[in-house]
């Protein structure tokens, strides 16, 4: 049988990448949920005072959870953008991947020391990262899938100042966390109604009396 004509595989099929990236991401979140335990035969004292300090572990795992899943959902989209598959898609996609198979161990220091400065920076920096090659992901496919108009751009730039403001976010509480690892979360805070107002501007942008969207 004659390979010579055969189409160079650079970076694998879309599906495959997919696939791995599922695998990575369902891993991630389910060791979110391993540190969330209360040890057996406990009094009911002792089990008051062992369920009362899971709940920084619970906290913890929500927003760990919340950022992973929100950039599964993004990075499907993404991903299903790009109308081939090369080496530079896979490798920024494995090093996103990288980033959020580590997240389990940042979630866990930030529940148990979350008054230290050192577990929230390095807390901070990894979801910083993380969404830091999402954004170089998303122009990436933007740059592919060459000029747009009307909503179209519009809905691209409001994908990239998205992930922009996360990664400004958490990348500005780095040093923040040094000074007062408490005003370094609560300003993770500042998300939530820029998300918001973002997701809304989106939501309009994709409908169909907004124009087209590709």
């Amino acid at each position: 049988m004659d390979h010579t004509t055969a189409p160079p595989r650079t970076g694998g099929g879309p599906e495959r990448l997919e696939s791995l990236s599922d695998n990575v991401f369902s891993i991630a979140m389910t060791l979110l949920v391993l540190d969330i335990t209360v040890r057996r035969g406990l009094s009911t004292e002792a089990f008051r005072e062992s369920l009362h300090l899971t709940l920084p572990h619970i906290a913890a795992y929500a927003l760990s959870f919340a950022v992973i899943s929100e950039f599964w959902l993004d990075h499907r989209r993404i991903l299903a953008a790009f109308p081939s598959i090369d080496g530079r898609v896979t490798a920024l996609t494995l090093l996103g991947l990288g980033f959020t198979a580590l997240l389990p161990f940042p979630t866990a220091l930030l529940a148990e020391y979350s008054d230290q400065p050192q577990a929230v920076a390095v807390y901070g920096l990894n979801v910083s990262a993380l969404n830091g090659v999402h954004l170089a992901l998303l122009l990436t496919s933007h740059r592919r899938l060459g000029t747009a108009s009307g909503d179209a751009l519009r809905l691209r730039r409001l994908d990239a100042v998205d992930l922009a403001s996360t990664v400004f976010v958490f990348g500005a509480t780095v040093p923040l966390a040094f000074a007062s690892p408490t005003a370094a979360k609560w300003f993770w805070l500042a998300l939530f109604p820029a998300k918001f107002l973002i997701g809304r501007l989106q939501r309009h942008a994709r409908t169909p009396s907004g124009g087209q969207t590709q």
